[in-house]
Formats: structure tokens, C-alpha cells, sequence
């Protein structure tokens, strides 16, 4: 799956079992998005541990105000080519929405996604019960899932919009809970988007798989931004928990290291990029 990218610097590839070592460690994780062969290549080279096939390419890439038209055949596209810029990054990737509306579809996209695209993970969002029977089927066929908690984008229109999770105590046990159900069901990594940073410690402290955070503070077990809002090139105003990196450097190799040894020493997430 990953040989394509033959001028990278020889690193081990990124495992599952080596990501709860990580966390263990305490070493932070770095992870990010990508969505063609060419920054995939870029974020392989600089070290990358995870790299993200996120239907954020809805939004980013096709131009979309969200993330809901983007198709599973668009997914698997953009997976095969980030595989072939990767050597030793960890590739996951969203399931789409509604690929995830019942068991047999879901067992449908994370097989398109592992055995077309080549991704080694797939990402769902949300923990109601059938998406906890859906990652309890995906990780029974060894299919390894990343759940996906808090601000989760494919809700947007019952959320009312993109708004921060969690901020009342209901809201922030509820979201606790579920952290521990996701991982109970067979997840072996948690997305944590756009919740307070003391809630993103709450969970990161309370489950034994790494967490990683977009909006939920730092002292989550590792960090994911999008890769054009992280290169301050996405239209429209930048969210608050993301940072231009490419900002006073001369190209996009240095700005994915920064953004990796910012997030390995724990200077990204500041206090100006997290929500109370």
C-alpha cells in the first residue's frame, strides 16, 4: 500500500498499536489533511503521522458550504491518489455522509475505501446506536475506525450551523459518554472537534485510545487541521482553531514542518486557537 513515495526519508510507517504508544508516551501526534498525490507527498516527507482524507474536500476542494454532497466514489478517488504520495503516514479516511446509514452500507464503503483507495482507517462521525453497531461490524472485519465526537460536520443542519459542542454540563457528560461507548464498540482513535479545552482533557484523560483534537484544546494526544486553512489559503475568514503556518515561510515543506514541531512541542494549540 505504501511505496509509491520512493524519495521520502526512511521512517518506520505509522501503526495503530504505535499511535496508543504515542499516547502512552506522551509523544503527540500530528495528523492533517490531504486530498491529491502532491501534498499528500509533502506531508510524508516532512513526518506526518497521520494523514487525513477528510470529506472536508466537499468544502476545500469542491467549493461546497458543506460537507454533505460529497459522494463515496469522490472518496475513494481522492483517497488512491493520497496513497500513492505516502510511505510511512497512516491514511484515513472519511466515510461519507449517509454511507454510514445502516450496517451492510457502511461494510460497503470501508471496503471500497481500504481495498480501492487504500486507506488503513476509516472515520465516522457521531455515536448513536447504529453508529456504534456500525463500528463494532467495521471493527469485527478488521476494518479500524476513527470516531469522530463533538462538532461533528455532517450534523450541520441540525446543529444549526458550525457551533461549538459541549459548553453545558448535560452536553459535556453526554459527550464524555460517548468517548467511552465509541472505543467500548472497537474504535482505535477519537476525532474531537470543536469542544472546550477542559472537556478535550476530560476525554483524552478518560479513554485509552489517543484522541486528537481540531478545536478541543491541547491536551488532546495529538492535532489535526485542515491543510488549506493551515496554509491560510481557504476563502473566507479562518476558523479560530486553526493558524496560517505558511505565513512568514517560503514554502509549503516548511510550513507543514512547523505545523508538525509546533504540534510535537505542544506550542500549537496557544490559548488564542482554543474555545472555554
Amino acid at each position: 500500500m505504501y511505496v509509491q513515495n520512493a524519495n521520502a526519508p526512511a521512517r518506520k510507517p505509522v501503526t495503530m498499536p504505535g499511535l496508543r504508544a504515542m499516547k502512552a508516551e506522551g509523544r503527540r501526534i500530528v495528523m492533517l489533511t490531504a486530498y491529491d498525490y502532491s501534498f499528500a507527498w509533502q506531508l510524508d516527507v516532512a513526518g506526518v503521522d497521520i494523514a487525513l482524507v477528510g470529506d472536508s474536500l466537499g468544502m476545500v476542494v469542491q467549493g461546497h458550504s458543506s460537507t454533505l454532497p460529497v459522494t463515496l466514489d469522490h472518496m475513494v478517488y481522492h483517497t488512491a491518489a493520497v496513497a500513492r504520495g505516502l510511505s510511512a503516514s497512516l491514511l484515513v479516511t472519511d466515510l461519507p455522509f449517509m454511507s454510514d446509514r445502516d450496517v451492510p452500507h457502511a461494510l460497503e464503503a470501508g471496503a471500497r475505501l481500504v481495498g480501492e483507495g487504500g486507506a488503513a482507517m476509516v472515520k465516522i462521525e457521531g455515536a448513536s446506536p447504529h453508529i456504534l453497531e456500525v463500528i463494532h461490524a467495521l471493527t469485527e472485519r478488521v476494518i479500524p475506525v476513527c470516531a469522530h465526537l463533538g462538532l461533528t460536520p455532517q450534523s450541520v443542519h441540525k446543529f444549526g450551523g458550525f457551533r461549538i459542542q459541549g459548553r453545558e454540563q448535560e452536553a459535556a457528560e453526554r459527550l464524555l459518554a460517548e468517548a467511552k461507548a465509541v472505543e467500548a464498540a472497537g474504535a482505535d482513535l477519537l476525532v474531537l472537534e470543536g469542544i472546550p479545552a477542559s472537556l478535550g482533557e476530560r476525554i483524552t484523560k478518560a479513554v485509552g485510545i489517543p484522541t486528537i483534537g481540531i478545536g478541543a484544546g491541547p491536551h488532546c494526544d495529538g492535532q489535526v487541521l485542515v491543510l488549506q486553512d493551515m496554509l491560510g489559503i481557504t476563502p473566507g475568514k479562518r476558523p479560530k482553531f486553526s493558524k496560517d503556518f505558511l505565513a512568514g515561510r517560503d514554502s509549503v515543506a516548511a510550513a507543514i514542518a512547523a505545523y508538525a514541531e509546533d504540534v510535537r512541542s505542544g506550542a500549537f494549540p496557544a490559548p488564542e486557537h482554543c474555545f472555554s
